[in-house]
């Protein structure tokens, strides 16, 4: 029996390109790729009363949430294209740099919403929200 390439999601990490090279941005605690597409409906009066639709336009959106780390370059960048309104380069990697059957997901967004946490008796926290200004890239294969 074939034993599955699982993978844990504590070795799935956010990149933020910064200058020609994509930087892990540090304190991380949970990422999400967010994917969707719309919905056309389509339902005709021979759909036998049943509603029918298709798939529409595609989005995609990235959440994150982490501790703040002071020096680091990937946030420090975020916070960049925050306050310039640019935007910004994202590479989440599923599987390790040198497994064949990795996947590693690219595109560029802007950031819609990055808020800070101070609470008394915590970490400072942050979350961010990336939202997808270019096509999904999904490439399949070994990391670059």
């Amino acid at each position: 029996m074939a034993v599955a390439n699982k993978v844990a999601g504590v070795d799935v990490l956010l990149k933020i390109k910064q200058g020609s090279s994509f930087v892990i941005l540090g304190g991380q605690t949970g990422s999400t790729l967010n994917r969707e597409a719309e919905t056309i409906e389509v339902t005709d009066k021979t759909s036998g009363g049943w509603a029918s639709s298709l798939p529409g336009i595609k989005s995609w959106s990235i959440d994150c949430d982490g501790f703040v780390v002071l020096g680091d370059a990937a946030l420090e960048a975020l916070e960049d294209a925050f306050n310039n309104r640019t935007p910004v380069d994202a590479e989440i990697r599923v599987g390790a740099s040198d497994s064949s059957d990795g996947v590693t997901y690219t595109g560029t967004g802007y950031i819609v919403d990055f808020p800070l946490e101070f609470a008394q008796d915590d970490a400072v926290t942050y979350s961010l929200s990336i939202e997808g200004a270019t096509p999904l890239v999904r490439t399949k294969g070994l990391a670059s």
